[in-house]
Protein backbone atom coordinates (compact mmCIF):
# COMPACT_ATOMS: atom_id res chain seq x y z
CA UNK A 1 0.00 0.00 0.00
CA UNK A 2 1.06 3.60 -0.77
CA UNK A 3 1.49 5.41 2.23
CA UNK A 4 1.82 9.41 2.23
CA UNK A 5 4.86 11.53 3.76
CA UNK A 6 4.25 12.86 7.14
CA UNK A 7 7.11 15.13 8.33
CA UNK A 8 7.67 17.38 10.91
CA UNK A 9 10.96 18.61 12.25
CA UNK A 10 10.58 20.94 14.64
CA UNK A 11 13.11 22.47 16.45
CA UNK A 12 12.26 21.03 20.01
CA UNK A 13 8.28 18.09 20.22
CA UNK A 14 14.87 18.88 19.74
CA UNK A 15 10.44 19.67 23.34
CA UNK A 16 11.41 21.12 21.33
CA UNK A 17 13.85 17.59 19.39
CA UNK A 18 14.72 17.18 19.12
CA UNK A 19 15.92 18.16 16.19
CA UNK A 20 13.80 16.99 16.41
CA UNK A 21 14.42 17.43 19.40
CA UNK A 22 12.37 17.32 21.53
CA UNK A 23 10.34 21.76 22.54
CA UNK A 24 11.92 22.62 18.63
CA UNK A 25 10.64 19.48 18.20
CA UNK A 26 7.67 18.19 19.52
CA UNK A 27 7.26 14.19 18.22
CA UNK A 28 8.86 12.62 15.66
CA UNK A 29 6.29 12.11 12.64
CA UNK A 30 6.03 8.87 10.80
CA UNK A 31 7.94 8.98 7.52
CA UNK A 32 7.17 7.30 4.49
CA UNK A 33 6.98 7.04 0.68
CA UNK A 34 4.64 8.60 -2.14
CA UNK A 35 4.84 8.15 -5.38
CA UNK A 36 6.03 11.54 -6.73
CA UNK A 37 7.49 14.75 -4.41
CA UNK A 38 4.98 17.21 -3.81
CA UNK A 39 4.63 20.34 -1.61
CA UNK A 40 2.58 19.04 1.56
CA UNK A 41 1.05 21.28 4.54
CA UNK A 42 0.86 19.33 7.74
CA UNK A 43 -1.21 20.48 10.78
CA UNK A 44 -1.21 18.56 13.82
CA UNK A 45 -2.38 18.99 18.17
CA UNK A 46 0.02 16.69 20.13
CA UNK A 47 -0.45 15.91 24.39
CA UNK A 48 2.90 14.72 26.13
CA UNK A 49 3.23 13.85 30.34
CA UNK A 50 6.19 15.79 29.97
CA UNK A 51 8.62 17.63 28.35
CA UNK A 52 11.46 15.45 27.23
CA UNK A 53 14.98 16.92 26.16
CA UNK A 54 17.16 14.38 24.97
CA UNK A 55 15.93 12.16 27.70
CA UNK A 56 15.84 14.71 30.76
CA UNK A 57 13.26 16.09 32.70
CA UNK A 58 13.06 19.04 34.48
CA UNK A 59 12.10 18.98 38.64
CA UNK A 60 8.49 20.60 37.90
CA UNK A 61 6.05 18.45 35.97
CA UNK A 62 5.67 20.20 32.22
CA UNK A 63 2.49 18.45 31.29
CA UNK A 64 1.01 20.29 27.47
CA UNK A 65 -0.55 20.38 24.89
CA UNK A 66 1.14 21.36 21.50
CA UNK A 67 -0.13 23.21 18.45
CA UNK A 68 1.93 22.52 15.17
CA UNK A 69 2.35 23.01 11.51
CA UNK A 70 4.86 21.91 8.82
CA UNK A 71 4.91 22.90 5.29
CA UNK A 72 7.26 21.49 2.57
CA UNK A 73 8.00 22.06 -0.86
CA UNK A 74 8.82 19.36 -3.15
CA UNK A 75 12.42 20.43 -3.49
CA UNK A 76 13.87 19.65 0.44
CA UNK A 77 12.77 23.00 1.74
CA UNK A 78 10.89 23.24 4.40
CA UNK A 79 9.27 25.76 7.01
CA UNK A 80 7.56 24.89 10.60
CA UNK A 81 6.18 26.26 13.63
CA UNK A 82 4.51 24.99 17.08
CA UNK A 83 2.71 26.62 19.99
CA UNK A 84 3.29 24.93 23.59
CA UNK A 85 0.83 24.80 26.43
CA UNK A 86 1.93 23.68 29.61
CA UNK A 87 -1.14 22.50 30.80
CA UNK A 88 -0.70 23.70 34.67
CA UNK A 89 0.04 27.28 32.96
CA UNK A 90 -3.25 29.52 33.33
CA UNK A 91 -1.57 32.51 32.82
CA UNK A 92 -0.95 32.26 28.91
CA UNK A 93 -1.97 31.40 25.66
CA UNK A 94 1.15 29.88 24.69
CA UNK A 95 4.21 28.80 27.38
CA UNK A 96 6.36 28.57 24.39
CA UNK A 97 6.07 28.89 20.74
CA UNK A 98 8.99 28.17 17.66
CA UNK A 99 9.25 28.96 14.28
CA UNK A 100 11.76 26.72 11.89
CA UNK A 101 13.12 26.30 8.67
CA UNK A 102 15.48 22.83 7.27
CA UNK A 103 16.23 21.60 3.80
CA UNK A 104 16.20 17.67 3.24
CA UNK A 105 18.54 15.85 1.09
CA UNK A 106 17.95 12.71 -0.58
CA UNK A 107 21.60 11.22 -1.23
CA UNK A 108 19.95 8.27 -3.47
CA UNK A 109 18.22 5.84 -2.54
CA UNK A 110 19.41 5.03 0.99
CA UNK A 111 21.09 7.92 2.40
CA UNK A 112 19.12 11.50 3.50
CA UNK A 113 20.54 14.60 5.28
CA UNK A 114 18.95 17.41 6.78
CA UNK A 115 20.01 20.86 7.87
CA UNK A 116 17.57 22.79 9.88
CA UNK A 117 17.57 25.68 12.30
CA UNK A 118 14.83 26.97 14.63
CA UNK A 119 13.94 29.27 17.45
CA UNK A 120 11.63 29.06 20.47
CA UNK A 121 10.23 31.98 22.22
CA UNK A 122 9.90 31.34 25.81
CA UNK A 123 8.74 33.91 28.91
CA UNK A 124 11.42 35.11 31.62
CA UNK A 125 11.81 31.93 33.84
CA UNK A 126 10.34 29.55 31.95
CA UNK A 127 9.72 25.82 33.51
CA UNK A 128 11.03 24.02 30.46
CA UNK A 129 14.81 22.85 31.04
CA UNK A 130 16.09 23.85 27.50
CA UNK A 131 14.87 27.80 28.20
CA UNK A 132 18.53 28.38 28.06
CA UNK A 133 18.92 27.57 24.99
CA UNK A 134 16.43 29.75 22.64
CA UNK A 135 18.13 28.33 19.15
CA UNK A 136 18.77 25.12 17.90
CA UNK A 137 21.23 24.47 14.66
CA UNK A 138 21.19 20.70 13.54
CA UNK A 139 22.69 18.59 11.08
CA UNK A 140 21.30 14.86 10.84
CA UNK A 141 22.29 11.82 8.55
CA UNK A 142 20.32 9.11 8.24
CA UNK A 143 21.28 5.65 6.27
CA UNK A 144 18.64 2.86 5.64
CA UNK A 145 19.20 -0.35 4.50
CA UNK A 146 17.62 -3.15 7.50
CA UNK A 147 17.77 -0.56 10.13
CA UNK A 148 17.70 3.26 9.88
CA UNK A 149 20.20 4.28 11.41
CA UNK A 150 20.62 8.20 12.00
CA UNK A 151 23.59 10.41 13.77
CA UNK A 152 22.72 13.77 14.50
CA UNK A 153 24.63 16.77 16.07
CA UNK A 154 22.92 20.23 17.77
CA UNK A 155 24.17 23.26 18.31
CA UNK A 156 21.72 24.89 21.15
CA UNK A 157 22.39 28.32 21.53
CA UNK A 158 21.08 30.85 23.32
CA UNK A 159 21.82 32.33 27.21
CA UNK A 160 23.70 29.52 26.97
CA UNK A 161 26.03 26.72 24.55
CA UNK A 162 25.40 23.46 24.50
CA UNK A 163 26.09 20.87 21.78
CA UNK A 164 24.32 17.33 21.40
CA UNK A 165 25.24 14.16 19.70
CA UNK A 166 22.57 11.65 18.87
CA UNK A 167 22.96 8.34 17.37
CA UNK A 168 19.37 6.64 16.67
CA UNK A 169 18.67 3.25 15.13
CA UNK A 170 15.17 2.11 14.39
CA UNK A 171 12.85 -0.32 12.57
CA UNK A 172 9.93 0.63 10.66
CA UNK A 173 7.45 -2.96 10.83
CA UNK A 174 4.04 -2.70 9.04
CA UNK A 175 1.51 -4.64 11.11
CA UNK A 176 -1.37 -4.67 8.18
CA UNK A 177 -4.29 -3.18 7.56
CA UNK A 178 -6.91 -2.51 10.28
CA UNK A 179 -10.69 -1.65 8.90
CA UNK A 180 -9.61 -1.76 5.23
CA UNK A 181 -6.81 -2.01 2.24
CA UNK A 182 -6.94 2.26 2.84
CA UNK A 183 -5.84 1.97 6.28
CA UNK A 184 -2.54 0.63 7.88
CA UNK A 185 -1.14 -0.20 11.38
CA UNK A 186 2.83 0.56 11.91
CA UNK A 187 5.52 0.72 15.02
CA UNK A 188 8.84 1.98 14.69
CA UNK A 189 10.85 0.76 18.19
CA UNK A 190 14.32 2.33 17.90
CA UNK A 191 17.00 3.14 20.14
CA UNK A 192 18.79 6.04 20.86
CA UNK A 193 22.23 7.29 22.96
CA UNK A 194 22.92 11.30 23.25
CA UNK A 195 26.00 12.63 24.45
CA UNK A 196 26.52 16.59 25.01
CA UNK A 197 27.19 19.58 27.06
CA UNK A 198 25.29 20.67 29.91
CA UNK A 199 25.15 24.52 30.29
CA UNK A 200 21.68 24.71 30.27
CA UNK A 201 21.20 23.19 33.61
CA UNK A 202 23.17 26.34 34.87
CA UNK A 203 20.57 28.58 34.00
CA UNK A 204 17.61 26.24 34.63
CA UNK A 205 18.44 26.18 38.29
CA UNK A 206 19.30 29.68 38.49
CA UNK A 207 16.01 30.19 37.03
CA UNK A 208 14.21 27.62 39.90
CA UNK A 209 15.29 29.13 42.65
CA UNK A 210 13.84 32.64 41.02
CA UNK A 211 10.58 30.89 40.52
CA UNK A 212 10.20 28.79 43.51
CA UNK A 213 11.44 32.48 45.80
CA UNK A 214 8.30 34.23 43.90
CA UNK A 215 6.32 31.18 45.24
CA UNK A 216 7.52 31.33 49.26
CA UNK A 217 8.43 27.59 48.55
CA UNK A 218 12.34 27.89 49.39
CA UNK A 219 14.69 30.44 50.68
CA UNK A 220 15.80 33.50 49.63
CA UNK A 221 17.24 32.75 45.99
CA UNK A 222 20.82 32.98 47.51
CA UNK A 223 20.16 30.28 49.92
CA UNK A 224 20.12 26.60 49.60
CA UNK A 225 20.80 24.48 45.58
CA UNK A 226 21.55 21.55 44.28
CA UNK A 227 25.35 22.95 43.37
CA UNK A 228 27.26 25.91 43.90
CA UNK A 229 27.59 27.90 40.46
CA UNK A 230 31.43 27.15 40.19
CA UNK A 231 31.13 23.53 40.39
CA UNK A 232 28.02 23.54 37.94
CA UNK A 233 29.75 25.42 35.73
CA UNK A 234 32.51 23.33 35.60
CA UNK A 235 30.74 20.48 34.75
CA UNK A 236 28.47 21.39 32.54
CA UNK A 237 31.22 22.60 30.01
CA UNK A 238 32.69 19.04 29.41
CA UNK A 239 30.82 16.54 26.55
CA UNK A 240 29.49 13.45 28.42
CA UNK A 241 27.43 10.42 27.81
CA UNK A 242 23.62 11.81 28.69
CA UNK A 243 21.02 9.56 28.19
CA UNK A 244 20.02 6.18 26.55
CA UNK A 245 15.98 6.08 25.11
CA UNK A 246 13.77 3.51 24.23
CA UNK A 247 10.94 4.84 21.97
CA UNK A 248 8.01 2.33 20.82
CA UNK A 249 5.38 4.57 18.44
CA UNK A 250 2.44 2.64 17.31
CA UNK A 251 0.70 4.84 14.15
CA UNK A 252 -2.22 4.37 12.53
CA UNK A 253 -2.80 6.16 9.53
CA UNK A 254 -5.08 6.85 5.88
CA UNK A 255 -4.65 9.13 3.14
CA UNK A 256 -4.42 12.24 4.67
CA UNK A 257 -4.46 11.66 8.85
CA UNK A 258 -2.27 9.85 10.87
CA UNK A 259 -2.39 9.05 14.60
CA UNK A 260 0.50 8.08 16.69
CA UNK A 261 1.10 6.84 20.05
CA UNK A 262 4.51 6.80 21.37
CA UNK A 263 6.02 5.78 25.02
CA UNK A 264 9.69 6.53 26.08
CA UNK A 265 11.92 5.04 28.42
CA UNK A 266 14.94 7.00 29.11
CA UNK A 267 18.13 5.72 31.73
CA UNK A 268 20.23 9.19 32.36
CA UNK A 269 24.31 8.36 33.06
CA UNK A 270 25.88 9.00 35.80
CA UNK A 271 26.99 12.22 34.32
CA UNK A 272 23.49 13.68 33.78
CA UNK A 273 23.46 16.57 36.20
CA UNK A 274 19.34 16.44 35.39
CA UNK A 275 19.39 13.06 37.99
CA UNK A 276 22.00 10.72 37.51
CA UNK A 277 21.08 7.25 37.05
CA UNK A 278 17.15 8.05 36.78
CA UNK A 279 14.83 6.62 34.58
CA UNK A 280 12.40 9.15 32.95
CA UNK A 281 9.25 8.01 31.05
CA UNK A 282 7.46 9.95 28.74
CA UNK A 283 4.19 9.62 26.97
CA UNK A 284 2.43 11.42 23.78
CA UNK A 285 -0.46 10.97 21.31
CA UNK A 286 -0.44 12.46 18.30
CA UNK A 287 -2.65 13.71 15.26
CA UNK A 288 -1.30 14.66 11.96
CA UNK A 289 -3.59 15.93 9.02
CA UNK A 290 -2.04 16.64 5.63
CA UNK A 291 -3.14 18.77 2.92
Amino acid sequence: MKKILFSLLLAGLNLFAQAQKDTSQVTDAKDTIIAKPRNTLTFGISYANNASYYGQKSEEKTSYIAAVASYRLKSGLYFTGSAFRLLKDSAKLASASSLGIGYNIKMGSKWVADVSYSHTFYPAYSPFLQAANSNTASVLLNFNYFLTNGISVDYAFGKQDDIFATFTTSKDIELGNLFSKKDGISIAPSIEIVGGTQRFYTTYIENKKIRDSLLDLITPILGGGRSTPATTTKEATSFDLLSYSFKLPLSYYRSSYLIELSYQLSVLSKEAQTGAGDANSFFNITLYYQF
